[in-house]
Order: C-alpha cells, then sequence, then structure tokens
C-alpha cells in the first residue's frame, strides 16, 4: 500500500483550564463562592486582601522601601547574611502569656455568637429531659423510655399501648397492661400538651382536659370531640348543630375553643436553624430608573501582591522564583474569571431587571413570561450560560429577595392576543383565594371561570396545578364553619 499525505481541515472545542475555571466559578452561589476565594487566597502566596488603611500608592511605597541591593542586581540575595541583627525580641513585643480572666484554649477575639450552630433540640430530648425530673420508679422509666421512643415529630404514639406492654413483657416481669397505661397517661401530661396522644381526637381530649374548669363551652367542646369527629372534619355543621342539640353561635364558641388546640404538638419543639440568604445584586430605582449593582461582600477587593510581585522581577532563575511565576499566573487568571463572572452576573442581571420592571413596581401580578432564551438571545450568550448564572444567585428587590431563576416561567395566552406569565397566575389565584368566603371557597372550576372573564384562559386542571405549587389546600379543606 502506497503511503500518503492527507490535509484535512476541521474544527473542535477546547476546554482550557482558564475556561473550565471561568465556568465553575460562574455557578457557584456566593456562599460557595467566598469559600472558594479564601481557598485561593490560602494557596496562593502572590493574591491578597489589601488592609483599609493602606494608602492609594502602596505598590510605589513598596518598590521604595526594597533593600537597595534587591533593586539593583538580581542575584544580590545571595548576599544576605543568614541572620540579621535584631534589637528586641518576640517576647519584648507580645506577651505570651494569657489573662487570668481568659479562657487560654480560645482565641483573643470572641466568636460572632450567630456563627455558633448549637445542638437542635429534639422532642425526644424534651421529653427525655422531662423524664428525668419525674420521680418514676425504676420499672416506670423503662416503660417511659420506651413510650417516648415510640413518639414521632408531631407527638403522636406510633404504637399502641398493647404493642408497648407485650414488647416490655419480654424484659420485664409480671408487668400488667394498666402500668404502662398509667405511665403513658403521666407522659401525655409532659410539655407539649397533647404529646403521646394515639390519634387526633384523643390529642384534642388530651389539650381540653388540661384547660381550666370553668373554660366557657368546654364540656361541649369535649363533647363534640368525643361523638362527633366525623362532622367536624368534614365541617358539616347541619349534622354537628343537630347532633349537639346547639344553635349556631354557639357551635361557633365551640368551633372557636377548639381552633386554638393544636393537632401537632410536637412539630413546635424541634428547633430548626435558620438559613440565612446573601443575594448576590441589588435593585434600587434612581432617578426613575432601575439600576443594579453587585453585593459587595462577593466582589472581593483581592489583589496581587505587589511586594511578591517585585521579588520576581528581580529574582533570579531559582526555584523559588519560578514557582512564585506559576502562582503570579494562576492569580491572574483567577482575577480574570472573578471578574468575567460579575460582569456577566451584572449583564443577565440588569436585562432580566429591564424586562420585570412592572414586577419591582407593582408585584408579582405584573410579572412578565421569560424564558432563558429570551435573556440569552438578547445578552448573546448560551442559554447553559444563562443558567449557569440564575442558579443559586439571588436578588434584593423592594418586594423582597428572589433567586434569578424566579423571573422566569412559562406563558398563557390571553383573549386580546397577549400573553400571561404563570407566576402572575399563582399571584391571581393567591389573591382570590384570600379574598373568598370562607363558609363557601371557590373551587378550582369557579376560579378558572373568573380569569377567563378577565380575558385569561386557563383550564381547571391547570389551576389545580398551579394551586397546588403555591401549597393552597382545595375547597373542600378551606371550608370553614364558622
Amino acid at each position: 500500500m502506497k503511503q500518503s499525505l492527507q490535509l484535512r481541515i476541521g474544527q473542535h472545542l477546547t476546554m482550557t483550564p482558564q475556561l473550565q475555571q471561568a465556568i465553575r466559578l460562574l455557578q457557584l452561589s456566593t456562599v460557595e463562592l467566598q469559600q472558594e476565594i479564601q481557598t485561593v487566597l490560602d494557596g496562593n502566596m502572590m493574591l491578597e486582601v489589601p488592609d483599609e488603611e493602606l494608602p492609594a500608592n502602596q505598590d510605589a511605597i513598596d518598590k521604595k522601601n526594597l533593600p537597595a541591593d534587591e533593586k539593583t542586581s538580581e542575584g544580590s540575595q545571595d548576599l544576605l547574611p543568614d541572620e540579621l541583627a535584631v534589637d528586641t525580641s518576640w517576647d519584648d513585643i507580645y506577651d505570651l502569656t494569657p489573662s487570668p480572666g481568659l479562657n487560654q484554649a480560645s482565641d483573643s477575639i470572641a466568636p460572632d455568637p450567630g456563627s455558633i450552630n448549637s445542638a437542635k433540640q429534639t422532642l425526644h430530648d424534651h421529653l427525655t429531659w422531662q423524664m428525668e425530673l419525674t420521680n418514676f420508679s425504676d420499672t416506670d422509666r423503662v416503660i417511659a423510655t420506651t413510650i417516648i421512643d415510640s413518639i414521632n415529630d408531631n407527638g403522636y404514639l406510633n404504637s399502641s399501648p398493647e404493642l408497648i406492654h407485650q414488647y416490655l413483657s419480654e424484659q420485664l416481669d409480671n408487668l400488667d397492661l394498666d402500668e404502662v397505661i398509667a405511665v403513658l397517661h403521666k407522659v401525655q401530661s409532659f410539655d407539649p400538651i397533647g404529646v403521646g396522644a394515639l390519634d387526633l381526637q384523643d390529642c384534642l381530649l388530651i389539650q381540653l382536659k388540661q384547660l381550666p374548669e370553668n373554660t366557657p363551652f368546654l364540656s361541649l367542646a369535649i363533647e363534640l370531640v368525643s361523638n362527633c369527629m366525623p362532622a367536624l372534619g368534614s365541617q358539616d355543621s347541619t349534622k354537628l348543630k343537630r347532633q349537639m342539640g346547639v344553635d349556631d353561635d354557639t357551635l361557633g364558641q365551640i368551633i372557636a375553643l377548639i381552633q386554638q388546640l393544636d393537632p401537632r404538638p410536637g412539630s413546635g419543639v424541634e428547633e430548626t436553624s435558620t438559613e440565612y440568604v446573601t443575594p448576590d445584586v441589588y435593585v434600587n430605582k434612581v432617578k426613575g430608573r432601575w439600576q443594579v449593582s453587585i453585593n459587595g461582600e462577593i466582589a472581593t477587593n483581592i489583589r496581587i501582591n505587589p511586594y511578591y510581585q517585585t521579588l520576581i522581577k528581580h529574582g533570579d532563575k531559582s526555584t523559588d522564583t519560578q514557582a512564585m511565576k506559576n502562582h503570579l499566573q494562576e492569580a491572574r487568571w483567577f482575577l480574570k474569571s472573578l471578574q468575567s463572572r460579575n460582569e456577566t452576573l451584572m449583564l443577565v442581571a440588569q436585562e432580566i431587571v429591564n424586562r420585570q420592571h412592572e414586577f419591582l413596581q407593582h408585584g408579582a401580578i405584573a410579572m412578565k413570561p421569560m424564558v432563558l432564551r429570551d435573556i440569552a438571545e438578547t445578552v448573546e450568550m448560551h442559554e447553559s450560560t444563562i443558567s449557569r448564572v440564575t442558579t443559586n444567585k439571588y436578588m434584593h428587590t423592594p418586594n423582597g429577595i428572589f433567586e434569578l431563576k424566579h423571573f422566569f416561567s412559562s406563558h398563557v395566552s390571553t383573549d386580546t392576543g397577549g400573553e400571561c406569565s404563570a407566576t402572575a397566575i399563582r399571584a391571581f389565584i393567591k389573591e382570590l383565594v384570600s379574598n373568598e368566603n370562607p363558609k363557601k371557597p371557590l373551587s378550582d372550576n369557579k376560579i378558572a371561570v373568573i380569569l377567563g372573564e378577565k380575558g385569561i384562559n386557563v383550564a381547571r386542571r391547570t389551576i389545580a396545578k398551579y394551586r397546588e405549587s403555591i401549597s393552597i389546600p382545595p375547597s373542600s379543606q378551606r371550608k370553614r364553619i364558622l
């Protein structure tokens, strides 16, 4: 076979390390970006965060303060002695002996209390603590421990007293069911009231029996919960009045007393850590125009250390100098990628504000339909880039803090040939439900009819989907007797 040379022309995309770094920084959240910046600062000697007290001409000052031999010769560092003469010692300046009143294991600066995450208190811990304060016998303590272990996060007992008795009978001799029930009643008196109940009816009865005897309509409320739970659950006022033999006013007073009870007593005990959202951009109205500004916390004023940069210029070709050059190149790449991220974020955020300025003025009802492609075409970027920019990025507006993806939504056609955002439709549904008659709540079909009168054609199934997305129960569950 005869060998020959062929010339082929083609194109392929190469992901350089610089491009990979820029893409990675682009998709990081604010917290992740701050962590990444700190990691780079710790690993790259050429980067620093300048002190606010430093003058603007610090670079010139650093060059001026360089030793004369470093300014004149590249190999001048070989002339420096191994040990420089000093007039003072470290101990003369800093007292290393800790103060008597300070904890020797702690830093001189106390940590921010808000940054310390204390251990979360669970319902189990809360009940166990009360059990330890109760004068139980050894046997009763074992029973109480088993009961507490069987209580879920809402405060209900997952196992029946019979099952608990059967389980403990294998460990404790001559254990009676009545003893298990007695300990259960004791646990049910723990805080929060109603914990350890077998079901909703039992939970409400426990709470009602803990109220003072002179509470108005208490006996009637106990009777209603004991005998009329199915009618109470279905909000059937006619059946409740017939079974209880009361009028509308009295029934309203009874229902009002029951509504003061907690159907999930255990849910309010467990402590949850507060998660704070740091906005990436701020939106403010300046001279009648909405303007976007980047958060100063993510636009960290990091720079290349001018002193180390000067050392490279006057250094030799040693390994240390080459390492500093490599760090310098990586630092420049990182700063360029960080700048590119902020510029892209500002560009996309400003375009979002330009399109959704009515939302900033009037709220969610004025939200316009918008997809990623709309922004991508305007700023001349790929949709994947817009997706990275808007993920886990937040905007501070006069209406609150929203993720950038919040401003993107599908559309529904109107009778006038226009488009209505899905976010606006959810706002309409929320407004209609908030203003409805609780005795006759609006059905999904009725909401669709009302929106149709406004020119928004939405099917009943779509209304149900939007309603569920904003955690609004159906009309049967929103119905109130009062």
